[in-house]
């Protein structure tokens, strides 16, 4: 495919936009499934024109692929075609006007501020708990803390450094998608737990504040979700309604319930597009009646 440029395509994904090694599998994917679709029609991406195209994305509906995997599809030939059009491979962008199908946004789902709290008291280990044990439940509380207070990734939580929890009184650096960096907040517990897996793991000399089976290795995102599992089911929860995104969820919501900035949400959870973020204001609705009811000059008047 490298004669239509996909693989230059792919190389300004990576070093120009930092995108992830999945999107860049997700895209090699995408534009191969194109290509051959293109292909058994007689074209090639640098002669297909938008009627193509249009044909191409009937056909992954007629397949049966959910909305959601078409409009990435869609998003993926968008950017390939802009690039062959900038690079001169083409002389038109025949994706330009094509539209993704609706998608109904599922509201984010999160945790009560009682269930973040039953699931935090489910790390204190018992008494008799061996020391293995007591290691694993001091994990989750330094990971639950740190999530919960900083609304971070799993990925930005896994890849975090030991030398993070040292950085400004209040604060820490975090190292988000696309390698974009930005400083969030870390509560005086988050920092207290974090230091307390420093300590029992000082011995295990790992660059990692949660290392791995090896020690130069971060923890799995598999690994963390078996913790996960088994705090979950110690705090009496569903472990179904329970992962790293429900607490950012969890995060996003509870701020915004108690007041926060939409503006700010976005800036501490590393949104690039306030659109992105702007899926949290189902969480406003009462606070903006409420508003209304008791500010608006009218609202207490009757006919």
């Amino acid at each position: 495919m490298s004669a239509s440029g996909v693989d230059a395509f792919l190389e300004m994904q990576a070093a120009e936009r930092g995108a992830a090694l999945n999107t860049i599998r997700a895209y090699t994917r995408d534009l191969a499934d194109m290509d051959a679709a293109l292909h058994a029609r007689g074209m090639t991406p640098l002669t297909a024109g938008e009627s193509d195209l249009r044909d191409y994305l009937s056909g992954l509906a007629r397949q049966g692929l959910a909305a959601r995997t078409q409009a990435r599809r869609l998003s993926c030939l968008k950017q390939y075609f802009l690039f062959l059009a900038r690079e001169g491979m083409r002389p038109d962008n025949p994706a330009a006007l094509l539209e993704a199908p609706r998608l109904d946004a599922p509201l984010p789902r999160f945790l009560s501020e009682p269930e973040v709290t039953e699931l935090l008291a489910a790390c204190v280990p018992e008494p008799d708990a061996t020391p293995a044990r007591g290691r694993r439940l001091m994990v989750a509380k330094a990971a639950l803390e740190m999530l919960y207070a900083s609304g971070l990734r799993i990925s930005e939580l896994l890849s975090l450094p030991r030398r993070a929890v040292d950085a400004a009184p209040g604060m820490m650096l975090v190292r988000g998608k696309g390698g974009r960096e930005r400083m969030v907040p870390m509560s005086a517990r988050a920092r207290a737990a974090a230091r307390a897996l420093m300590a029992l793991d000082a011995g295990r000399e790992s660059p990692y504040l949660f290392p791995g089976r090896s020690a130069r290795q971060p923890m799995t995102r598999q690994g963390f979700d078996r913790i996960l599992h088994d705090v979950a089911l110690r705090a009496g929860l569903d472990p179904q309604r329970l992962s790293p995104h429900v607490l950012r969820h969890s995060f996003a919501t509870h701020l915004l319930a108690h007041g926060a900035d939409l503006r700010a949400l976005q800036v501490l959870l590393g949104h690039a597009d306030i659109a992105t973020t702007q899926i949290y204001t189902h969480v406003m609705l009462d606070r903006l009646r409420d508003a209304v009811a008791q500010h608006h000059p009218l609202a207490q008047q009757h006919d």
